[in-house]
């Protein structure tokens, strides 16, 4: 390992602002949280307790359980959610998606937390270099749409390169990346 891949990476994730649209009782259990920073989602099913899933497991974040008033206090903080049944919090990383019964109505909401992390291309920059495809395999929320955005920020800061992404999922599989870097000569 070079001294280049032993940089610290910097992360950004603007938990704060998922926490803003969260019912207050969720968003003060989360805010002194010990595994706050490993915090990967929050789920709010109507019917059930709240749960927060972490890197290393999950648990609940109150005895108290989800009714209809709790979701309406995120969705009306939300705003619209896209044909897929998904919504942002404007200019960050997290994605929700609702859960909806027969009628349309939303009885759920997984709050992925979304994070930026600069630094992680050094780990692989030798193999970007050799101008080969590179296949991203991980459960969800381990890091390969997060290696991905790095990957093309950072190739976009040269400007001398075009990264095609594909993103496919497997019966077999979870969802997979794959990266493949073009000169942009090539493309002319």
């Amino acid at each position: 390992m070079t001294k280049e891949n032993t940089k610290t990476m910097l992360l950004a994730d603007d938990l704060d602002q998922l926490l803003e649209v969260l019912p207050s009782f969720i968003k003060s259990s989360l805010e002194n949280h010990p595994q706050k920073a490993s915090l990967t989602e929050v789920v709010l099913d109507i019917g059930r307790r709240p749960e927060a899933r972490f890197f290393e497991g999950s648990e609940y974040l109150s005895y108290r359980t989800i009714v209809w008033q709790d979701l309406d206090i995120t969705l009306k903080r939300l705003g619209k959610f896209s044909g897929d049944n998904r919504a942002g919090i404007e200019k960050t990383l997290h994605r929700i998606s609702s859960l909806r019964n027969r009628r349309g109505n939303v009885i759920g909401l997984t709050c992925r937390i979304g994070r930026a992390v600069f630094g992680t291309v050094s780990i692989i920059r030798d193999l970007l270099e050799q101008q080969k495809s590179i296949l991203l395999l991980g459960r969800p929320g381990v890091g390969k749409t997060t290696a991905i955005r790095e990957i093309a920020r950072v190739l976009s800061m040269k400007n001398e390169s075009l990264l095609l992404i594909r993103q496919m999922k497997l019966p077999e599989m979870e969802i997979y990346h794959t990266l493949q870097l073009v000169k942009l000569d090539a493309c002319k």
